[in-house]
């Protein structure tokens, strides 16, 4: 493995059916004046609403309600979400919902104290927060971001089209996250799908980079197998525990940070996806979706060793008589029969993308070095026309 790194994640995690019950014993360790947030209100037919209402009650909390969060949550709601906090003194925010939700509450904590403005600070100029941090912990809904598990707080500027991902520290991490797989089942499959995208997009994203041989790598090929065999049999039964249990876990280790030591990571295909979502208010794991076999097409010779790896280890692509491009293709072939076998959606043209948006799509989008290419934002707009 190559570079210096150190590791902490100080999230603690509870999982399975009964996980709620530790909420009781882990709000002990906060202030009365809670905050909960939430998103459009299906936690109230679900009646994780109820449960968390009569256990913040039994534990004599005050609770302030910020309902309401979008899929895409805004400045404009992050916003609110600070006036409320600081009228109310909010020791304690308690997210219930799905990475939306939780990222929402990440970028909240931080800038509760800010004293300037949060966008300017910790979006634009990239900086941590100098100031006190309001503690948050999360009860998840729905997989995918593994923001369960991460400092990652992604926020939309509507005003500039602008859809960024600030990653804070550890002091930002949610102190814990009770997951139970079971409150996933319920999730639309448009959703459903979406979120499993998102979580291949996390794993491959640190996977195609590096060259050396990294454990890491050998990490991920395996959460990816497990992935591709338990989201095939969930689309055909969303109630099957056994496969939604492990795509959750999966969910968590595929951005904890804990497969990204050791890597240079390409974070491209978010940062496009991103601005497609940006200027479409689509589903994040569809806008991945819809880059990402274009874009790994694009830059295959350049990782060419990787990908005929990738189209082996996780593919099962037989190399015999090929050569490694053809062995590459074929991997990159078989990632998109399945992804169409889930039902993802694989055109930006299906979200609302028009011709007229590609060049200010390409322009806005953030260039990050760590993959096996550079783009160009002429590249990029290149790969955006092989998405429609």
């Amino acid at each position: 493995m190559l570079g210096n790194f150190s590791y902490c994640n100080p999230t603690k995690l509870y999982f399975g059916e009964d996980a709620i019950s530790n909420l009781s014993s882990e709000l002990k360790n906060y202030g009365e004046n809670i905050l909960l947030v939430y998103g459009g209100g299906s936690i109230k037919k679900n009646g994780i609403y109820d449960q968390v209402i009569t256990i913040l009650k039994d534990c004599s909390k005050k609770v302030t309600e910020l309902s309401g969060v979008m899929s895409n949550p805004t400045l404009d709601k992050l916003y609110e979400g600070v006036k409320l906090a600081r009228e109310n003194n909010i020791d304690f925010i308690l997210a219930v919902g799905g990475g939306s939700v939780v990222d929402y509450s990440k970028a909240l904590s931080a800038s509760v104290h800010c004293n300037e403005d949060p966008w300017e600070k910790f979006y634009l100029r990239m900086e941590d927060p100098d100031n006190k941090v309001v503690p948050i912990g999360t009860i998840l809904t729905m997989v995918g971001t593994g923001s369960e598990m991460n400092g990652g707080a992604v926020i939309t500027n509507t005003k500039d089209k602008l859809k960024i991902g600030k990653v804070f520290g550890e002091n930002v991490f949610p102190k814990f996250s009770i997951m139970n797989p079971k409150v996933t089942y319920t999730l639309p499959k448009y959703q459903m799908v979406a979120g499993f995208f998102d979580i291949m997009s996390h794993i491959l994203e640190q996977y195609f980079s590096n060259t050396d041989d990294n454990t890491s790598d050998y990490v991920m090929e395996g959460l990816l197998k497990s992935l591709i065999h338990s989201s095939l049999i969930a689309v055909k039964n969303p109630e099957d525990y056994e496969a939604r249990s492990n795509i959750m876990w999966i969910s968590t280790w595929a951005l904890n940070t804990f497969v990204a030591k050791g890597k240079s990571t390409d974070w491209m295909v978010h940062m496009i996806g991103q601005q497609v979502g940006a200027y479409t208010n689509a589903t994040h794991g569809m806008t991945l979706a819809a880059v990402s076999i274009p874009y790994y097409r694009f830059i295959m010779k350049d990782g060419l060793n990787k990908f005929k790896r990738y189209a082996i280890n996780v593919w099962n692509v037989n190399p015999e008589g090929k050569t490694d491009e053809e062995v590459a293709k074929e991997g990159l072939d078989a990632m998109e029969e399945y992804m169409k076998k889930l039902g993802l959606v694989m055109k930006i043209s299906e979200l609302g993308v028009t011709e007229d948006m590609i060049t200010d799509i390409a322009k806005s989008s953030f260039i990050l070095p760590g993959g096996y290419r550079v783009l160009t934002t002429k590249e990029i707009e290149t790969i955006l026309k092989e998405c429609m």
